[in-house]
């Protein structure tokens, strides 16, 4: 697939310089605690801040959901559903040049996504999948876009959500009545969605009219238009009615042993008077615990864009109806997505957060099912993030007063807001920060070496073992300035006072003073920074 800028980002992800995570306690939620346990809202383009993510979360997200802009070209709303707006444009004239001020509004949006997407698939752990809300306007040019991310083969499905409830009458054509969700997986091959709960209604057509004792039970037809060399025998009822062969133009499912087995076992049913065409009895205890998801979503099932705008209008108070959210999701759809995605510890990832939904669905689930999910959401605006994105989500955590005058109880959980520091993890000569801490150059480091997040608690020189080898970080005081240069350069001394392991060792250090020593040892050196080429 090419479009025109795309050698400019191809690469672009890869440029993106490291930020840190810079804690802001009055914007967050509950207890303290943090970024790496609990969930997180960040404000930031999302590009810088997926890249800062990266290092404490690759390879550990189940689930992404993301609403990215349609590229309607809709205009005059506060979270612009264009790629004209300001941020945008400033961010393709800085990485495409002079060429993107040409570029026709598919191409702009491509260059947009392409260097996120690239992102976002590093978080997904190996049965992970991924979720786009999308419309008609860019659908094809996504279906493509993932196709050379992800790969043709990791599609999965294409979802319609019933959006909206009655026709448009100002519809220029046809009212349009679904949007689209684009389901791609790690590993589509092996990628298994969850069983959705089964509905009263579904349960309701099990019945027990012969008072079985093994519970109720349904039938189902035992014949079929397929053709089966066994399934053409006469069957005899209990009421003396022969039944010369199955209704024409169709075959018993099951050979004449496996039928007089099954009846023996009272598992025909023969109707009420003993003389009708057989059928099985499928008996509730047997049959799956769920039903598989399908790719029509009613918003009956899953809610519809007015409802989504009334949860958020009860949540969020706005100074204008300028300042509404045109079409934000419905609590019910993201919750439909963790249901099917997600497993009751499951780590969550939404980097065009918005009006905050898919934080409030993942506390909604986890109050439903007694999970303990927990999501990350990047929002690019500031005011929306703190005014809408947190505030949306600290008030179904602890509670409010609807419209109505009536309080609702919170879900319960909270969050750590965070904005991204001013200054890259290296400055301009390319040297770490006077001001980065142990802890936080542990997950560069950790990342740097494994590709995949650093889940340890970075008090100690021994960050963990991966694939067989030790990984050690030597910085910042880490021993208590008992050796050279406060524990920063692999000595002997040094190397003797590290947590000892058997096997191959890297050690990152600002210099290397062991001599020969350090290949008999089984060590390798990595120089900080130089060998943060991240």
């Amino acid at each position: 697939m090419n479009w025109i800028g795309k050698d400019a980002v191809v690469r672009h992800h890869k440029e993106v310089p490291f930020r840190l995570l810079e804690p802001v306690p009055e914007l967050g939620c509950g207890e303290a605690q943090g970024a790496d346990s609990g969930n997180l809202i960040v404000q930031g383009d999302n590009l810088h801040a997926l890249k800062a993510l990266l290092p404490r979360y690759a390879g550990q997200v189940k689930c992404i959901y993301i609403d990215p802009p349609y590229n309607t070209g809709n205009e005059g709303w506060a979270y612009t559903d264009n790629v004209n707006s300001p941020e945008i444009r400033r961010w393709l004239g800085e990485v495409v040049g002079k060429e993107g001020e040409t570029l026709d509004r598919h191409d702009r949006w491509l260059c947009m996504m392409y260097p996120r997407l690239v992102l976002l698939k590093q978080f997904l752990r190996e049965d992970g999948a991924i979720f786009i809300s999308i419309d008609d306007n860019e659908v094809a040019t996504l279906r493509l876009l993932m196709d050379e991310v992800f790969g043709a083969k990791n599609f999965v499905a294409t979802v319609l959500w019933q959006k909206v409830y009655s026709p448009k009458n100002s519809a220029r054509h046809l009212s349009e009545d679904h949007d689209y969700v684009v389901i791609y997986a790690t590993k589509a091959d092996s990628w298994k969605p969850n069983l959705l709960p089964r509905t009263d209604e579904q349960n309701a057509a099990y019945k027990n009219p012969d008072k079985d004792a093994r519970g109720v039970w349904k039938t189902s037809d035992l014949s079929a238009r397929n053709f089966y060399s066994d399934g053409t025998y006469s069957v005899t009822s209990p009421s003396g009615r022969r039944i010369e062969a199955p209704p024409k133009g169709r075959y018993w499912t099951i050979s004449k042993a496996r039928f007089d087995e099954l009846d023996r076992d009272n598992r025909i049913w023969w109707g009420k008077d003993g003389n009708a065409i057989p059928q099985t009895k499928r008996f509730l205890h047997e049959v799956k615990d769920g039903r598989v998801p399908q790719t029509m979503w009613f918003y009956g099932d899953v809610g519809h864009s007015q409802e989504g705008k009334k949860e958020l209008l009860e949540l969020v108070d706005f100074d204008t109806s300028d300042d509404v959210f045109i079409t934000p999701k419905p609590t019910r759809l993201i919750q439909r997505i963790l249901q099917i995605a997600t497993d009751k510890n499951s780590i969550v990832l939404d980097s065009f957060a918005g009006s905050g939904t898919t934080g409030h669905a993942v506390l909604k689930q986890n109050s439903e099912d007694g999970g303990n999910r927990r999501f990350l959401m990047v929002e690019m605006d500031d005011g929306i993030a703190r005014n809408v994105t947190a505030e949306r989500v600290k008030r179904v955590a602890t509670g409010y007063t609807n419209a109505k005058g009536n309080a609702v109880e919170g879900l319960d959980g909270g969050f750590q807001f965070c904005r991204l520091s001013a200054e890259p993890l290296f400055d301009a000569d390319g040297q770490i920060r006077a001001d980065v801490r142990f802890a936080q150059l542990a997950e560069f480091v950790w990342f740097a070496e494994t590709g995949t997040g650093f889940t340890g608690a970075a008090d100690s020189p021994l960050l963990g073992v991966h694939e067989g080898r030790a990984i050690y970080l030597l910085y910042n005081g880490i021993l208590k300035d008992k050796s050279a240069a406060g524990g920063n350069v692999l000595t002997g001394p040094v190397f003797d006072l590290l947590p000892a392991f058997a096997g191959p060792k890297v050690v990152y250090a600002a210099a290397n003073r062991m001599g020969g020593r350090a290949a008999r040892e089984g060590i390798t050196f990595k120089q900080t920074p130089y060998a943060l080429d991240l």
